[in-house]
């Protein structure tokens, strides 16, 4: 059963949110994910309490995959990236297994 991640950023330094996201996609195709939305991709319909900047969405085989990715060396240096260029009071990853 395919497993998603949901995450929101709000960008605080887009020089290393751009590192990033160029260097994140190869990691995240090795464990067989792929991307099925990009940031500026959505609009908020019914909520006042959620208004993300940023929402990507992205589809792995499975959770063990997922997880695998979540936790591999090759992505650890990225998060920290992330984490360096994100505000952290507004970065959400949600992981959602498929129906």
């Amino acid at each position: 059963m395919p497993a998603y991640l949901i995450v929101e950023h709000a960008i605080t330094d887009p020089a290393v949110f751009e590192e990033y996201r160029v260097k994140v996609g190869p990691v995240i195709a090795q464990f067989g994910g792929r991307y099925l939305t990009k940031g500026g991709s959505h609009r908020v319909v019914e909520t006042t309490h959620w208004l993300p900047d940023r929402v990507a969405l992205i589809e792995f085989p499975d959770m063990a995959a997922l997880d695998a990715w979540y936790a591999s060396p090759e992505y650890q240096p990225l998060k920290a990236l992330r984490l360096a260029s994100v505000d952290m009071a507004k970065d959400i990853i949600i992981k959602v297994d498929g129906a």
